[in-house]
């Protein structure tokens, strides 16, 4: 039995925060940011994973050999796992579909894995506005037919059972479509701060307008530094600040736990506004006070400041941000794990009411959805109403 699990950035036709959404003339409105919710063991990662394995599969026998073009790659390897839960779909292939939008054009990438090896495999492409999409190839296990953009190129079609034959083609020729497919692919960052060790893979620049951005950033957030260095010697990084008219440096490691998740995720992120790219973080509220976690979110969802259409997809737990200041309803996704450990996945816009109205914009959304009515917390009132202890 297949399991399909999908979330999508295009943005329902709803009046909430019209100037946050990322528009272009004769494209359709996408979103700036979506929010993953739901309790633990319901999918939330799971979700992430499946794109960031999709994502990682492309890119890493590009990288290892040295054939990436974009200089700054930001990514993790995912292994390809499937559902194990159920007999029939635990030996059938997983298969993986991802639509995405760069330059003139929209591509859609399709890709079938079983047992590490490519099953089934294709690319299309539909230039804005147009109204047929067209084949740039297609691959059933080793047999791979041409589209006319390639089928003009002297191709090898022989491919190793274990490699995408997108990747082979960005490692072996240079052709634009395949050039323009292949840097949206390296551009995705992939972080997971569920693993404290994330928080160690800092980044750093000498770059003096990028220094002074991120002092600005943290300042903003209440992080009163003035500037930073990375010793070296020591490799170690420090922070500096002014007290009374004196300067005082401080180790990164001698920093609180929520300075040193900023001082990680924020060059992260001030890369991906700068260069428009697309950020996949697991547990971005980890460690951070309400407030800073809204400051991300918002820096997304300003125009100003998000002038290249950044996207920002992430997990979260924090109830307090779950609010109708913050999101649009079509932002808010929920992750629940139904009586088979099979993950559902929906969008608070989705949600139907008993009078088979949606969800009101104006709604509490983090007390309904502590109350149970959005179904991805069954337990949780149960819980905070005492019905969880005996």
């Amino acid at each position: 039995m297949k399991r399909h699990i999908k979330v999508d950035f295009q943005a329902a036709a709803i009046p909430e925060f019209p100037d946050s959404l990322i528009t272009k003339e004769k494209y359709s409105d996408l979103l700036p940011v979506g929010a993953v919710y739901g309790p633990n063991g319901g999918g939330k990662t799971n979700l992430l994973q499946a794109l960031s394995c999709l994502i990682s599969t492309v890119v890493k026998p590009i990288h290892d050999l040295e054939k990436n073009r974009l200089p700054l790659i930001m990514q993790q390897r995912i292994p390809y796992a499937p559902f194990l839960f159920d007999e029939e779909s635990s030996g059938e292939p997983t298969e993986f579909q991802v639509y995405f939008r760069t330059g003139e054009n929209e591509y859609r990438y399709y890709l079938a894995l079983y047992k590490d090896e490519v099953v089934s495999e294709s690319l299309d492409r539909k230039k804005i506005g147009g109204k047929k999409p067209a084949h740039i190839f297609d691959r059933e296990r080793d047999e791979i037919s041409l589209g006319a953009s390639l089928s003009r190129a002297n191709i090898n079609t022989s491919v190793n059972a274990k490699m995408p034959f997108l990747s082979f083609l960005a490692i072996n020729y240079n052709l634009p479509v395949i050039a323009e497919v292949q840097e949206w692919f390296e551009s995705c960052i992939i972080r997971s701060y569920a693993n404290p060790s994330a928080e160690r893979q800092i980044m750093v620049s000498d770059n003096e307008a990028f220094k002074s951005q991120i002092v600005r950033l943290l300042n903003d957030m209440g992080i009163d530094i003035t500037d930073y260095r990375f010793d070296e010697e020591e490799k170690q990084l420090f922070l500096r600040r002014t007290v009374q008219n004196k300067s005082y440096e401080l180790s990164y490691g001698e920093e609180s736990d929520g300075t040193k998740k900023l001082i990680a995720v924020l060059p992260v992120l001030l890369v991906a506004l700068q260069e428009g790219r697309l950020v996949i973080i697991d547990e971005l509220d980890a460690k951070l006070h309400p407030k800073l976690l809204r400051y991300v979110i918002s820096l997304f969802k300003n125009r100003k400041v998000n002038r290249n259409g950044a996207q920002l997809l992430f997990t979260s737990h924090d109830m307090a941000t779950m609010k109708n200041t913050v999101f649009r309803r079509d932002e808010i996704w929920f992750a629940v794990s139904n009586e088979n450990h099979v993950s559902e996945i929906y969008s608070l816009y989705d949600i139907r009411c008993e009078d088979n109205e949606r969800v009101n914009s104006t709604a509490a959304f983090d007390k309904q959805y502590l109350e149970g009515r959005y179904g991805a917390d069954p337990y949780l009132q149960n819980m905070l109403s005492g019905g969880g202890w005996k």
